[in-house]
């Protein structure tokens, strides 16, 4: 125990400090016209209270359920179409809401909060360390570093936070658009944000979220 403490004081000493692991990315898709949304829009606040850092959470409202009410005015096709996408690679036989995502690898209801949990708690566990890492810069400029097993998608996501978000949801996205492909190593990449943004590096075919950062 005095070696473990001493190698501690150390660390202190020098000023070093352990990398923070990015945060396991949670998207919900969701709809005004349902009826069990919600549910999970009050599961998920109290998920991001509870897990802080832990976890960063997208609302994706999709507009296949508007033929049960008026559209949704925070629908937007890329949520539609980014849902499609993961039922094809779960192999489920259709979109449904409220259904939760978590790093583009595993899926359950966003009603059921302990499935919830239990997602979050194996994405944590199977996080590669130190693989991809979100440099911040100015307002207009953030660099990646690293690699990953593949080629990734860099994509930029606009949502409403703070007091520019007047709905129920988390940071419901208003808009998202492909930046490039990164193949590893330090690259730059310029970008333009009107809301508050997030950068999301993922596999090809909306396959593994590698890392998923908020932009300052």
């Amino acid at each position: 125990m005095r070696y473990i403490l001493v190698f501690l004081a150390s660390l202190a000493a020098t000023g070093l400090q352990a990398v923070a692991e990015p945060p396991v990315l949670i998207e919900l898709f969701a709809s005004q016209n349902c009826n069990a949304c919600p549910k999970a829009h009050k599961t998920l606040k109290a998920v991001e209270a509870e897990h802080e850092s832990e976890v960063l959470v997208l609302t994706w409202s999709v507009d296949y359920w508007d033929y049960l009410g008026a559209p949704d005015p925070m629908a937007i096709p890329a949520a539609t179409e980014r849902q499609a996408a993961y039922a094809d690679r779960f192999g489920i036989r259709a979109p449904y809401t409220p259904q939760s995502v978590y790093d583009g690898a595993m899926q359950c209801p966003a009603t059921r909060k302990k499935a919830v949990e239990s997602n979050i708690k194996h994405r944590v566990a199977a996080k590669p360390e130190g693989q991809v890492k979100i440099v911040p810069g100015d307002a207009t400029h953030f660099s990646l570093d690293g690699y990953t097993p593949a080629p990734a998608e860099v994509h930029l996501v606009e949502y409403l936070a703070g007091a520019d978000n007047v709905t129920d949801m988390v940071n419901p996205v208003t808009r998202t658009r492909k930046l490039g492909t990164w193949t590893g190593g330090r690259v730059s990449f310029a970008y333009e944000c009107r809301q508050s943004c997030a950068v999301v590096v993922q596999g090809r075919g909306h396959g593994e979220v590698y890392a998923a950062e908020l932009l300052p």
